[in-house]
């Protein structure tokens, strides 16, 4: 890996992150998903591209998911392409990949990268690498005994995810979710985070800490329950916007209390959060649908076209009306390399 003065990828930094996904036949589309879409949905938020990804396999082709469905590479993987992230996504087969030029490559790749990643049978190969030796690491549980006795100098361990310095690994496809999640909320905040997640209508997750085989109700970790009660409540009423003092009043806390919550967990008033809130859920009327400016406006509780235009201009940077014509919210950014 990098060498350790780099700061960990896990740290506040908006600046773009390169990530090399080496996919392996044999693996499951979620995995896949689970690694790439909440980067794409960060990318649509902040409008540009900060997770910046490419993605190969073993020999160039296209390998095939569990499901029958292939993923599109952009070419066969280079041990010599720098990287900032380096992650596997592994299915079956991989526990047994053990070709000396593709681990020793993966190997050589790893260490001039930031961080590596294994996800859920992706792991095999860090450990093949030699990777996980003194580290702690987990993959999906039916491979745990298997995993624990080829890599008897990694501590495994039965969690979701496991962070342990540049090195991570996931047990599967939801743990996938949740850690690049993490990776989100880490690099570009909480609010962002709660932006992706519910692109996804994704309420929560359990911790990285938890047991995979629980059944994964989930939580956001790290926020105050009254700020989702809170969320919910704007979320209800996008049309006709409560006061900030409703909302307190509704989940029994002082307007001033309700600040500091939100200004504790993203920094912002739940003033500027919910004119936010209401403002993407316009770009989404104004993007997906053909429906006129006016009627936008008051679907998303603005009092006249010229004040949701105004708002529109400030946080966007264009009217919403040439937004329209010229379908550009970011959405493409990063896509002509990756997918």
């Amino acid at each position: 890996m990098a060498k350790s003065e780099q700061p960990s990828i896990f740290s506040p930094d908006p600046s773009p992150l390169a990530l090399t996904v080496l996919v392996f036949p044999g693996c499951s589309i979620m995995c896949v998903a689970s690694t790439i879409d909440p980067l794409r949905a960060a990318n649509r938020i902040t409008g540009r591209t900060v997770f910046d990804w490419t993605l190969v396999s073993p020999d160039g082709s296209p390998p095939v998911t569990t499901s029958g469905l292939p993923v599109v590479v952009s070419g066969k993987f280079d041990p010599g392409r720098r990287t900032d992230v380096l992650i596997a996504i592994g299915g079956f087969g991989t526990r047994d990949e053990t070709a000396s030029a593709l681990v020793g490559g993966f190997r050589r790749a790893a260490r001039a990268a930031r961080a590596v990643g294994g996800v859920e049978a992706g792991g095999w190969l860090l450990g093949r690498a030699g990777l996980l030796d003194g580290r702690s690491a987990t993959t999906h549980w039916e491979d745990f005994e298997d995993f624990s006795a080829a890599f008897p100098d990694a501590e495994v361990r039965p969690d979701r995810y496991v962070i342990d310095g540049p090195v991570f690994t996931t047990g599967g496809a939801s743990p996938t979710f949740d850690l690049m999640l993490h990776l989100i909320r880490s690099r570009l905040g909480m609010a962002v985070a709660l932006d992706v997640a519910s692109v996804f209508i994704y309420d929560q997750a359990r911790a990285a800490t938890d047991a995979q085989p629980l059944v994964s109700l989930g939580r956001l970790d790290g926020y105050d329950p009254r700020l989702a009660q809170a969320i919910r409540l704007m979320e209800g009423h996008v049309d006709q916007p409560l006061t900030i003092a409703a909302i307190a009043r509704r989940i029994a806390v002082t307007s001033r209390t309700l600040e500091g919550i939100f200004r504790k967990s993203l920094n912002e008033s739940p003033g500027a959060y919910y004119l936010r809130l209401r403002l993407h859920a316009a770009r989404r009327l104004v993007l997906d649908t053909s429906i006129a400016m006016a009627d936008v406006a008051e679907r998303c509780g603005f009092s006249s076209s010229a004040a949701f235009s105004r708002a529109f201009v400030r946080t966007f940077g264009t009217p919403p009306s040439a937004m329209r014509r010229g379908g550009n919210d970011g959405g493409s950014v990063g896509r002509s390399s990756h997918l």
